[in-house]
């Protein structure tokens, strides 16, 4: 944990900076000051101001969105905020599982057990499940940090990916295991396993989950 960590985290302790955060990174993707500002309630002045303190922090990026019609009249280019791909920890006192983790991913990977290694995750995820109450398999998803949304005829897709610093490491590995996870937790909540599927899309999640016959 370092002190740029707690800085900027300290900043969402703010709530108009909390909501403001939230809005664009519940996007998924490119957020305009003024659609911020209507998720947030405040005005897009303040909103502005209050956005690029959090790119200050490194908790958001920016960049610049032309306008759809070109030519003269058509107006600058408006600028657009989106989630900064970099992670932010607090621990106290500091800790490091992601070094522990990389570790036991090589060691799986030597010693060729990625076949148990996705059985003892579907395990974990039937776990999961079974605790969860019979509570509905999104609000489960969404405490693992998966932020799950519905995608229309897709089904249900997560935006972030709680092992994403692995992933990069070792994609094969995780990715496989993630999705033995995701079946196990649909498993232990008496649903459908065979609803999780391997399907990458840049920037989220590779598992996502079709929807159910009710749907």
């Amino acid at each position: 944990m370092s002190d740029d960590d707690l800085d900027a985290l300290g900043l969402l302790h703010d709530p108009v900076r909390r909501s403001l955060y939230e809005a664009v990174a519940g996007r998924g993707g490119e957020v305009g000051r003024q659609e911020a500002a209507e998720a947030a309630g405040v005005s897009r002045t303040l909103a502005g101001h209050h956005l690029d303190k959090l790119v200050e922090a490194g908790l958001l990026e920016s960049g610049f969105r032309r306008p759809e019609r070109k030519g003269p009249g058509s107006g600058r280019p408006a600028k657009v905020y989106r989630r900064a791909a970099g992670e932010r920890s607090v621990s106290l006192p500091p800790r490091d599982y992601a070094t522990l983790a990389s570790v036991l991913a090589d060691v799986v990977e030597g010693l060729g057990a990625e076949e148990r290694a996705e059985r003892a995750a579907r395990v974990a995820g039937e776990r999961l499940g079974r605790s969860g109450g019979g509570r509905p398999v999104e609000e489960v998803l969404r405490e693992r940090g998966y932020e799950p949304y519905a995608d229309g005829d897709a089904g249900l897709r997560m935006r972030n990916c709680p092992f994403h610093v692995l992933s990069r490491e070792q994609p094969l590995l995780v990715c496989s295991m993630n999705l033995a996870l995701c079946q196990g937790l649909l498993e232990g909540l008496g649903e459908d396993p065979g609803r999780a599927r391997l399907d990458p899309r840049p920037g989220e999640c590779c598992v996502a989950l079709s929807k159910t016959n009710e749907d």
